[in-house]
């Protein structure tokens, strides 16, 4: 299994509220950092310093959010190639996407869910191809949150599974997302998660939610990551190996203090489980 990660150990998401202190100095809690390119190409000023100081100082991945990869209407090449350029620009060391839809005649400014259907799997992996064509390296897909599934002729596993495979792309592993549809659609978390090809990850979301009812769960990143969701990542390492892993935080946004805890708990589990397996290679020889 590869382990030539863009990245490496635990990381944070970029937010305006606590770009001024990250610029001046950055955590030694965070390894590295992630930014939607849609709210940062372009901006100048002194936000656009602070940014351009922060990505000199520590490694930075891409999270799209208007790819719209699953939509209708014809792919926007003209701003693949300015995230090609942000990339460049600011040495990102990945580019990763929804495997949803975002778009139709104009956003929906919510991430909606692909019908799960092998012609599906053939249109969203042949726009993979060409968005990967354009920027000049292989992206990540990150597995969705979904609430209904129109349309359905497959599993969920086996349509990530599918595009991944046909596409020949990265994936970008949400642990939150796992632990949601679980809930939400009624199968087991570790089995979905010991399904997904763990060679492709190329790093890992995690994140909080809000419980709507006890068979519903909504996918807000704005809440601490809770207990089920800490132990399903504690499972994915030590079923695929440690991987970079960064905390979400969208919405009711704590003191930085606080998100550095979360941080430092993503960096315990990577910590306990290279320990793990040091000692079961030791046995071994």
């Amino acid at each position: 299994m590869s382990k030539n990660y863009p990245v490496q150990g635990a990381g944070l998401g970029l937010r305006r509220a606590f770009i001024g202190s990250l610029a001046d100095k950055i955590p030694s809690q965070i390894d590295f950092m992630e930014v939607a390119p849609e709210n940062w190409i372009d901006v100048g000023g002194q936000l656009g310093r602070q940014f351009r100081k922060i990505s000199e100082q520590i490694p930075m991945v891409c999270h799209g959010l208007s790819l719209n990869i699953g939509g209708q209407a014809p792919l926007d090449e003209a701003f693949i190639r300015r995230v090609k350029q942000f990339l460049e620009t600011h040495n990102m060391h990945i580019y990763s996407e929804h495997l949803s839809y975002c778009a139709d005649e104009g956003h929906l400014y919510d991430l909606m869910p692909i019908p799960f259907t092998e012609e599906a799997v053939h249109y969203v992996a042949e726009r993979i191809m060409r968005t990967q064509d354009i920027i000049g390296q292989r992206m990540a897909m990150e597995n969705a949150s979904y609430y209904a599934a129109i349309g359905k002729e497959m599993e969920e596993i086996e349509f990530v599974n599918a595009v991944l495979g046909e596409a020949d792309c990265l994936f970008h592993i949400d642990i939150n997302n796992i632990y949601v549809n679980s809930i939400n659609h009624n199968y087991d978390a570790e089995a979905f998660l010991k399904a997904l090809p763990g060679d492709r990850i190329a790093y890992a979301h995690i994140a909080g939610h809000y419980v709507e009812a006890e068979d519903l769960r909504v996918d807000t990143h704005g809440a601490d990551v809770i207990d089920p969701v800490w132990q399903l990542l504690d499972v994915a390492y030590e079923h695929f190996g440690v991987f970079p892993t960064l905390l979400e935080r969208d919405f009711n946004i704590p003191p930085l203090e606080t998100l550095l805890k979360e941080v430092e708990t993503i960096s315990y589990y990577q910590t306990k489980n290279k320990s793990n397996d040091e000692s079961n290679k030791q046995q071994q020889s």
